[in-house]
């Protein structure tokens, strides 16, 4: 299966597993709390940290309802239009965090909603761009999108394969083909039982794409599971704090949970290894000691044909095999073994 770069970041099989922090619209607005979000993903060891970019009136319309689970987070209050243009950047604020961010060393992406916003992604040289999955039915804007020629990932929430097949034909029609997929479940929280992380083998099956897992699950063991069943990319929403004002906070982790995250999926890799099945070289020095050898059981005579009942198994390991005593029984002492004595090949003809 091919490999996609980002930056200097391969993705796909074989490679480090390529992690997005999400801070999605976590920023509340402020700048400020953007750039803070920018320092934890960086000081949890993401490789990407990842925003939203918009305006609001070329989403949604000023009637458009919220979603159940943000009328939960912020209320019933404010229409869904209200609520997305107090949570808008500026132009200049998403300049400033691009650089933030590579200053800091650490990719910065961002999500685009409307093709305003792609150019304004574009014109700060973003190396890829991150597609939400409430957008794989919207061809003008991924026809824009792979207009300017970059990686894309893709979330597929919400999606069925005959969707995503069609938004694949429309990224690679206008000549993109490196697209990482992620599977995806769009419910805030995701319920475990929906959760179908055997579907990541299913799309990379379907479609010879990398596939990796956007998560919107509890905690964080089910983007660790992922990580174990392949996945190359891992995205996951987090917050500076979960009780903050806003549609998002609730659903994502906290700084030092991000950071748990990430340690656990890198601890995953390097016990995924090579698949080669051999000892490793601890337990090389451990066989000694575990395994067994043949040695005498009673005082053998030089000279003296040796016997089955003659011979034992004992630790350490050694000697001679246990698995190789049919070879023993049948030669002759070449000189007096002992009672206990490990049994070896110099010992015998």
């Amino acid at each position: 299966m091919k490999k996609i770069k980002i930056s200097n970041n391969l993705i796909g099989d074989g490679e480090s597993c390529f992690i997005i922090a999400e801070a999605g619209v976590n920023h509340n607005g402020s700048l400020e709390m953007a750039k803070k979000l920018i320092d934890a993903a960086m000081d949890a060891g993401a490789n990407a940290v990842k925003f939203q970019t918009f305006k609001a009136e070329n989403v949604v319309t000023e009637k458009a309802e919220k979603a159940a689970y943000q009328k939960e987070t912020i209320g019933k209050g404010k229409s869904h239009y209200d609520m997305l243009k107090a949570l808008e950047l500026t132009e200049k604020d998403f300049k400033d965090l691009a650089d933030y961010a590579k200053k800091k060393g650490i990719i910065f992406l961002s999500s685009p909603f409307d093709e305003e916003s792609v150019d304004l992604l574009d014109g700060i040289n973003v190396p890829a761009y991150k597609v939400g999955s409430g957008e794989i039915t919207n061809f003008p804007l991924l026809k824009h999108i792979a207009g300017k020629g970059k990686p894309i990932i893709l979330s597929t929430g919400m999606a069925t394969l005959g969707e995503i097949e069609d938004a694949l034909r429309v990224i690679r029609g206008v000549g993109v083909d490196d697209v990482v997929l992620l599977h995806c479940v769009t419910s805030y929280p995701a319920k475990m039982e929906d959760v179908n992380l055997k579907a990541i083998e299913t799309l990379e099956h379907a479609f010879k794409s990398p596939v990796g897992f956007s998560d919107h699950t509890p905690g964080i063991t089910v983007p660790i599971a992922a990580a174990s069943l392949g996945a190359v990319v891992i995205e996951k929403h987090f917050t500076l704090d979960k009780n903050l004002l806003g549609p998002d906070h609730k659903a994502s982790l906290e700084p030092d949970e991000l950071e748990e995250m990430v340690v656990a999926i890198r601890d995953v890799e390097k016990a995924l290894g090579s698949g080669i099945k051999q000892p490793t070289k601890e337990e090389e020095e451990i066989k000694k000691v575990a395994r067994r050898s043949v040695v005498a059981k009673i005082d053998i005579a030089n000279g003296a044909t040796i016997t089955g009942d003659m011979l034992d198994v004992k630790r350490p390991g050694t000697g001679i095999a246990p698995k190789y005593m049919g070879m023993i029984v049948g030669t002759k002492a070449k000189e007096d073994i002992r009672k206990d004595e490990i049994v070896t090949w110099k010992l015998i003809k």
